[in-house]
């Protein structure tokens, strides 16, 4: 970390614009292909390109930027107190989805199957979880009585849990690595790290297949379906990006960044990763086991 006392301030800032414009383009296809217009994948893909293109020319100036020894001190905790903001962020968007999931579940599930206010939903509506959701297709078929299958909590969702906690061991295995100059270690342990991420993301997808394909269970089955996917979606897409973030951090690690005195976004990578983990464990008891 320098020590020089000027605190570091860009001379230009084109790449937040760059991604602006980038994310205006993706939501505005967005628009268009719900709305039916045909040129909205078209610019869909043209504004994640973009998007793309902004993050890897922001990432690459900013480790540059590292590298060269122009963040002091006090721009490194600015950086901490900034992930550490997000992170909190996030922590509270997840708080708002669990705490969907208990006032359904122990608040309005009960009071609509009080008196007549059951009978008025539809026949044989009963305060239980999950609940019964719509009709909806099994097997690309009208289910013959509207019922699915719950999700299980030890098939996929159990190993997926110890492929995520072995995950973050070699996250911390990695770091353990950086700080003491083993080089091969960090890399190696990052590659485990990736690649369990990504084993994840692909199990949950499979899950997905099964549950529309062979359980009956979709976004629209009923208030247990919503919360699910909304639930494991949105985790399994902070994975995802976890993953990413993680593939930059081992790229960089394989060009020789990172010294044991010089590593925050090391560190902001393995946070968000961190993160993931202790999330999931929550997911993994509220959404699958209770």
């Amino acid at each position: 970390m320098s020590t020089h006392n000027a605190y570091y301030i860009p001379h230009k800032a084109t790449w937040p614009i760059i991604g602006t414009v980038g994310l205006f383009i993706m939501l505005a296809g967005f628009a268009n292909f719900l709305n039916g217009s045909s040129i909205g994948p078209g610019m869909m893909i043209l504004g994640l390109l973009v998007f793309i293109f902004m993050l890897a020319g922001w990432f690459t100036l900013q480790s540059l930027e590292s590298e060269y020894g122009m963040y002091n001190t006090q721009v490194g905790i600015s950086y901490r107190m900034g992930m550490m903001w997000f992170i909190f962020s996030e922590v509270m968007f997840f708080s708002v989805f669990f705490g969907a999931l208990w006032y359904t579940r122990n608040l309005s599930v009960p009071w609509l199957a009080e008196g007549v206010t059951g009978e008025m939903l539809h026949k044989g509506f009963e305060a239980v979880w999950p609940t019964n959701g719509p009709a909806h297709l099994i097997g690309g078929k009208p289910s013959p009585d509207g019922e699915f299958e719950p999700m299980g909590a030890w098939g996929l969702a159990f190993l997926n849990t110890l492929i995520l906690l072995s995950s973050g061991v070699t996250c911390t295995w990695a770091h353990h690595g950086l700080l003491a100059g083993k080089r091969q270690q960090l890399i190696q342990g990052l590659i485990a790290t990736v690649t369990l991420g990504f084993l994840f993301v692909g199990l949950q997808a499979y899950e997905y297949h099964e549950a529309y394909t062979e359980m009956g269970l979709t976004l629209g089955t009923g208030i247990y379906g919503s919360t699910f996917f909304m639930l494991t979606g949105f985790h399994g897409f902070h994975v995802c990006v976890g993953a990413i973030i993680l593939s930059t951090v081992l790229f960089r690690s394989w060009r020789g960044h990172f010294k044991p005195e010089n590593h925050f976004a090391f560190e902001a990578a393995a946070w968000y990763w961190h993160f993931v983990d202790v999330v999931w464990l929550g997911l993994f008891v509220f959404v699958y086991l209770l």
